[in-house]
């Protein structure tokens, strides 16, 4: 894949999933927001965007350079994600927005590293079951059920998300080094998680 594609992709993925944020700071009711949330990701693998979530659990089918295209990856949903943030600012629903991503992001960044980490595994259990089901699943019906279930269930259970957590940084402007430094802790966690599937079925 070209770096210009892939930086693209990146990108609107990260849009795709600061779409979904939007949505549910929209949406009082958190279960119905959590299922509109899940809009971003069935757009990103329909139309096969990158997501650094996705993208994760098949690192070890790829050669080593697959790395470097996962942190460009991760940069580009940061940099959609918080493009969707900023965008947010200059409407009438900023306010709103930002006063409950605010409450949102202190949870986060009042967290133990511990804690952050361990939801970060358990959240990107189920994105790559929800990513793989939806790519090998033979039925329909299944792979869009998976893949909403799994979406509206870690939000539903407080799991973290890196790049959901991007955007929600951003609509709260909470942007500091100790947020970065949860933020990787995060990916940490969503890292090993999205590998534990695919590690496990090759032993």
């Amino acid at each position: 894949m070209k770096m210009k594609e892939l930086w693209v992709q990146s990108i609107l993925a990260g849009i795709c999933i600061g779409i979904g944020g939007v949505l549910f700071l929209a949406i009082d009711n958190k279960i119905i927001g959590s299922l509109f949330f899940t809009l971003g990701l069935f757009t990103i693998v329909t139309r096969g965007f990158h997501l650094f979530t996705g993208r994760i659990g098949y690192a070890f089918d790829h050669p080593a350079s697959y790395s470097i295209s996962l942190i460009i990856t991760w940069i580009g949903n940061l940099i959609g994600t918080n493009l969707v943030a900023l965008c947010m600012f200059f409407t009438r629903n900023a306010s709103a927005f930002q006063e409950k991503a605010t409450g949102i992001c202190e949870a986060k960044l009042s967290d133990a590293p511990l804690s952050l980490f361990v939801l970060g595994i358990f959240c990107n259990i189920l994105m790559y079951i929800a990513v793989d089901g939806f790519r090998s699943n033979e039925h329909e019906l299944g792979k869009y059920l998976g893949l909403f279930l799994c979406v509206a269930g870690f939000i539903l259970a407080g799991f973290e998300h890196c790049i959901a957590d991007m955007f929600y940084f951003g609509m709260a402007n909470t942007w500091s080094l100790h947020t970065l430094s949860c933020l990787l802790i995060i990916t940490a966690g969503n890292i090993v998680g999205g590998l534990i599937i695919p590690v496990c079925k090759k032993l």
